[in-house]
């Protein structure tokens, strides 16, 4: 099992975070604002909010929404297979990422992402791209 984070701002853009470079896989690609897997016995929801403050620095109410499985090869010859819950929240702040996790971050418009999703999908991790699409549908028909 595995979780991804998706946290919007009060304006509908959506917190990215660039990965660390030094992490063990998908260094340096720019993802949704957190992700990871849950400790024996922890809840989907708990394991989001503590990698939440784990990674971002920060706390927010999360909801999940929707969950599928995925198999993809990602780099250092490693392939995921998960049942991916995607968790949903809102913060406007500014986030403290932390360094040995987080490279960069921005919030961005759906329409720009769009854009640059369809002109560098290589700046992008691959579970990301794949779960993008749902997740926009979803927010925009405001079933989330």
């Amino acid at each position: 099992r595995a979780f991804s984070v998706f946290i919007f701002n009060d304006k509908g853009e959506l917190m990215l975070q660039q990965r660390a470079l030094d992490k063990y896989h998908s260094g340096g690609l720019w993802t949704n604002t957190c992700c990871s897997h849950p400790r024996f016995n922890e809840s989907i929801v708990a394991a989001g909010q503590r990698r939440l403050q784990e990674e971002m620095g920060f706390r927010a109410e999360l909801s999940d929404v929707i969950q599928f499985i995925y198999k993809a090869e990602l780099d250092n010859n490693m392939t995921e297979h998960e049942l991916d819950h995607v968790l949903i929240g809102e913060y406007s702040a500014q986030p403290v990422p932390n360094p040995a996790e987080v490279q960069d971050w921005k919030f961005v418009a759906l329409g720009e992402l769009e854009k640059d999703l369809e002109e560098h999908p290589e700046h992008y991790t691959v579970w990301f791209k794949i779960v993008y699409e749902r997740v926009k549908d979803l927010y925009l028909s405001k079933k989330i």
